[in-house]
C-alpha cells in the first residue's frame, strides 16, 4: 500500500527544521514529497542551517526515495545542509548503504545525533 505524501507539521527547531517522512516513499509520493520539502525549506530559507528528514517511521524506500534525498540537498547546497535520521537496521537505512547515500548525506541512528549543532 502507498501511503499518500504527508510528512507531519515540521518542528523548527534555531536554525533547523525537521520533517517527518511517511512509512513508504516510492514512485507514487516521491514527486509530490519533494513538492513539499523543497516549499517548507524555502519558507524558511533566511533562517535554515541545517534540514533534518526524519526516516525513522519508513518502513518502505526504494529508489525514488534516493532520488528525493538527493534533489532536496542539490536545492538547499548553498543554503542549508541536510541530514538523515533513519533505525539503524531499517530499510531505509540499508538503501541508503546499499546506494551510497551515506557518502553524500550524513545519516544518523537516532534524532538526537542529528539535531545537534
Amino acid at each position: 500500500m502507498t501511503y499518500l505524501p504527508n510528512p507531519c507539521e515540521p518542528r523548527e527547531l534555531p536554525g533547523s527544521a525537521l520533517l517527518s517522512l511517511p512509512p513508504e516513499i516510492d514512485l507514487c509520493n516521491a514527486s509530490e514529497l519533494l513538492t513539499q520539502i523543497v516549499s517548507e525549506a524555502d519558507a524558511r530559507a533566511d533562517r535554515l542551517r541545517v534540514l533534518v528528514l526524519d526516516l525513522t517511521g519508513t518502513h518502505f524506500m526504494d529508489s525514488q526515495g534516493v532520488r528525493l534525498i538527493n534533489e532536496v540537498r542539490h536545492h538547499l547546497r548553498h543554503r542549508a545542509r541536510v541530514r538523515v535520521v533513519a533505525e539503524p537496521d531499517g530499510v531505509a537505512s540499508h538503501v541508503l548503504e546499499l546506494t551510497g547515500v551515506r557518502r553524500d548525506v550524513p545519516v544518523y541512528d537516532n534524532l538526537a545525533e542529528a539535531l545537534m549543532p
